[in-house]
């Protein structure tokens, strides 16, 4: 499952329930925080946060999560994986790489 650019949804949570691999935007919820308001608006209304796709992710199960179009804003991929971990999420997760395969 890809999805795109999206806020978390049950709709989403259905689609992807028990894939092999869900492929999911993500912004560091960390670095989210020290943004400008009309960015957090904007991030908040159209996209989603590291604490969100753990939350998501747990309630799909998917047998990898691979992260894509990160938006960073100083984190790097290690960031990312820790900030999902410390929401709570235990399963199988990766920041994505153009070309790799997974």
């Amino acid at each position: 499952m890809i999805s795109g650019d999206t806020r978390p949804t049950d709709a989403i949570v259905r689609a992807c329930d028990g894939c092999d691999v869900l492929v999911h935007e993500v912004y560091s919820a960390e670095r989210f925080r020290a943004r400008p308001p009309e960015w957090r608006r904007y991030h908040a209304s159209s996209h989603t946060s590291t604490e969100e796709l753990a939350e998501l992710a747990g309630r799909a199960r998917p047998g990898l999560l691979v992260l894509y179009h990160q938006l960073y804003w100083g984190a790097d991929d290690e960031d990312l994986v820790r900030e999902i971990r410390e929401a709570g999420y235990d399963g199988p997760v990766v920041s994505g790489e153009d070309l790799e395969v997974y």
